[in-house]
C-alpha cells in the first residue's frame, strides 16, 4: 500500500491558483483511476482503492500548505506505512510548465509543503515535482504561486495530468525508473520487453 499526497491550500479562492497543482492532479487521479468518494480524515480529504493495480490511499491535506505534515503523519502513523511509501506530488518553480521529475528523499527547495513534512515524517520521501515555471522578478514569487494559471497554461495541463497518471502506476510497482522515462515523455522500452505504447504503459497486476 502507498500513500499517495497532493498538495495545495483549501478553499475555492484557492482552487485554480498554481500552487494547488498537487491537489488538481490528485483530483485527476481519483476520478479517472476510479477511487473512492472524498471523504475527511486525518485533517484531510481522503480516498482509497487501486492505481494500475497497487492499493492506494489518497491524501489531500486541509491545513493549509505549511502545515501539511499534520495530515501526512497523521495517516502515515494509521496505515503503519514507511516513508518509502509515501508520494507527495506539490508545484516546483525550479521546472517549467510541463516538466515533471521524480525522486526520494532530497532538499524542500524552500517549498512550505514538503518543509513541514519533512518535520512530522523525515525526508526519505517520494517526490514528484511539478513545474510551473517561476516569475522573472522574484520579488513577485508569492502572487505568482498563489494566483491562477493563464488559459494558455490550462489548456497544457490535461495532457500533463495524463502523463502523470500514466507513470505514477509504475512507481508504484517499484519501477521507478519507468516512470522516470514516461514523465520525461521518453519512449522507452516497458519493463517487461514490450513497446512503450498505450498497452505498456499500463502495470500489469
Amino acid at each position: 500500500m502507498w500513500l499517495v499526497v497532493g498538495l495545495g491550500n483549501p478553499g475555492s479562492a484557492y482552487a485554480a491558483t498554481r500552487h494547488n497543482v498537487g491537489f488538481m492532479l490528485m483530483d485527476c487521479l481519483r476520478k479517472d483511476g476510479g477511487l473512492s468518494p472524498w471523504r475527511k480524515k486525518f485533517d484531510g480529504e481522503l480516498a482509497d482503492g487501486e492505481l494500475g493495480g497497487s492499493p492506494v490511499i489518497a491524501l489531500k491535506p486541509q491545513t493549509f500548505m505549511n502545515l501539511s505534515g499534520m495530515a501526512v503523519a497523521a495517516a502515515l502513523r494509521f496505515y503503519k506505512l514507511p516513508p518509502e511509501r509515501v508520494l507527495v506530488m506539490h508545484d516546483d518553480l525550479d521546472l517549467p510548465l510541463a516538466t515533471m521529475k521524480l525522486k526520494i528523499g532530497g532538499g524542500n527547495g524552500g517549498h512550505n509543503g514538503l518543509r513541514n513534512i519533512e518535520a512530522h515524517i523525515g525526508s526519505l520521501f517520494w517526490r514528484l515535482r511539478l513545474g510551473i515555471g517561476r516569475p522573472a522578478d522574484k520579488a513577485q514569487v508569492h502572487d505568482y504561486v498563489l494566483s491562477p494559471f493563464i488559459n494558455a497554461e490550462k489548456a497544457e495541463l490535461p495532457a500533463i495530468f495524463d502523463r502523470a497518471a500514466r507513470a505514477i502506476p509504475w512507481l508504484l510497482q517499484g519501477q521507478a525508473d519507468y516512470a522516470r522515462n514516461l514523465l520525461a515523455h521518453t519512449p522507452a522500452q516497458s519493463p517487461s520487453g514490450g513497446a512503450g505504447n498505450t498497452d505498456s504503459t499500463k502495470p500489469k497486476g
